[in-house]
């Protein structure tokens, strides 16, 4: 699952590098406390999960954010604080009406 992508810091950290624009694995790993070829690990899981683009410009292969994979995780996290605000709805409505028959 895409969120499950998120888990990890480094993975994080690639996507907020990458809110700027296109980079390459040089360029991200120039900022990250992990090895290249560890970038490139964490380049394929995001990818694998939907997050990210890739696309081929010379020798050089620049990742962007996938809007779509972006959308479909903020799509989930839109329902999950929905239901978590249905909940507390429901909580504040019980407590009113406990209230009501004190």
């Amino acid at each position: 699952m895409t969120i499950a992508a998120l888990a990890d810091p480094t993975r994080r950290a690639i996507l907020a590098s990458l809110r700027d624009g296109p980079l390459a694995v040089g360029a991200l790993a120039e900022g990250l406390p992990v090895s290249r070829p560890a970038v490139s690990q964490h380049l394929k899981v995001l990818s694998d999960a939907g997050l990210l683009k890739v696309s081929q410009h010379g020798t050089k292969r620049l990742y962007t954010i996938d809007p779509r994979g972006a959308d479909d995780l903020r799509r989930y996290l839109d329902s999950m604080w929905d239901d978590a605000l249905d909940a507390f709805a429901k909580a504040a409505r019980d407590k009113a009406a406990q209230k009501d028959k004190s």
